[in-house]
């Protein structure tokens, strides 16, 4: 693992995310300039909805008396009421065809299982956890890959091997770091991903063999705490390979496109934890601010942004989720997907879109 350039050592351990989140806040010239960015980014379209929502809710009070205020105010807190205990527990398996018009026939089918955002300390992180791992398992993906914050509070570093002994797959469980894994123990917790034989990829990268074809499975450090460098990650690696990128945060998916990479997988947003129809995701974390959630087509590459197992016990129109992955290959005669056969398990999302614009300019499922 290489040393980031700051004061401070790579894996300084905080007493918890909290005083993580303070110190890139609040110290920002011990930091890269990279870190000067602000920790949260708020919509201005839930600023304004807010504002005007406050406005109009005090002129209803105001015309209609005691019965209109009681009614809103009653709506808000049955609102919140499940936003704080329902939605949040509502984990759902996510299921994708991917399909690639140069993926080796040995790959046709392959199945990837993703678990991303565990924040285990959290209010229902440990159930939620469970609970994902029960869902996929039962679809018997052939590849189990975390993409980071396996952990919100360090105490919670101690139950972790209650969670990572179930993981399994045929053909390994990959993980990468994420910014909260850093703040409260990165190395406790590589060890116990070591213990539990899963393989930890910073900057790093596995050949992986199925069928005759090869892929390559790389992962990098985190943006917000480590020192992604996608060059190592795939040192001394064939070109022709197929590649599929594991990151913690996805906006590093511009340099993954141009880099060769064919899909990346990642996390880290959360979805944005409260959404509404035209309003979007009420805000976003550094380094996820351009790919909230879901399934984007950058250049050529597939971009899927998981929104999570856990994290801060609020959603609305955002629930968690764990997701299964098929790749499949593009039939080169006819331009036609090949016909999937993944399991009817949870909500099942179509193949990807033809449309491939540039780099700079992402598509969208």
């Amino acid at each position: 693992m290489q040393e980031m350039p700051v004061l401070r050592p790579l894996c300084t351990t905080y007493s918890s995310s909290t005083q993580g989140c303070v110190m890139t806040t609040t110290l920002p010239s011990i930091r890269k300039q990279r870190d000067r960015q602000p920790r949260l980014r708020y919509s201005p379209r839930w600023i304004g909805a807010g504002l005007a929502g406050s406005v109009l809710a005090g002129v209803a009070g105001f015309y209609g008396g005691l019965p209109i205020t009681l009614a809103l105010a009653g709506a808000g807190a049955v609102s919140a009421g499940y936003a704080l205990t329902i939605e949040p527990r509502r984990i759902r398996l996510t299921v994708k065809d991917l399909s690639f018009e140069h993926l080796p026939s040995g790959l046709d089918g392959l199945t990837i299982g993703q678990l991303s955002d565990l924040h285990l300390g959290h209010r229902y992180s440990f159930t939620n956890a469970h609970q994902a791992i029960d869902q996929l398992l039962a679809t018997q993906p052939e590849i189990i890959v975390l993409t980071g914050d396996l952990v919100q509070t360090r105490a919670a570093i101690r139950r972790l091997p209650e969670v990572l002994g179930r993981l399994h797959a045929p053909l390994g469980v990959y993980a990468v770091p994420g910014n909260h894994d850093y703040w409260e123990g990165m190395p406790h917790i590589a060890t116990m991903l070591r213990e539990h034989g899963i393989q930890l990829l910073i900057n790093r990268h596995r050949l992986i063999e199925r069928q005759g074809a090869r892929l390559l499975l790389a992962g990098v450090d985190d943006h917000w705490d480590g020192r992604p460098d996608l060059e190592l990650a795939v040192g001394g690696a064939p070109a022709h390979d197929f590649r599929i990128l594991l990151a913690h945060c996805p906006d590093i998916a511009d340099e993954a496109a141009t880099a060769g990479f064919h899909l990346q997988l990642s996390g880290h947003t959360h979805g944005g934890h409260v959404r509404l129809p035209g309003l979007g995701p009420l805000c976003l974390p550094r380094h996820g601010w351009r790919y909230d959630m879901g399934h984007f087509q950058v250049g050529s590459m597939h971009l899927f942004v998981s929104r999570g197992i856990s994290g801060l016990p609020l959603r609305l129109g955002c629930p968690p989720e764990v997701n299964l992955f098929q790749l499949r290959r593009i039939a080169a005669e006819t331009g036609d997907a090949q016909s999937a056969t993944l399991p009817a398990h949870g909500d099942h999302d179509g193949g990807a879109r033809s449309q491939r614009p540039s780099a700079g300019s992402p598509a969208r499922d």
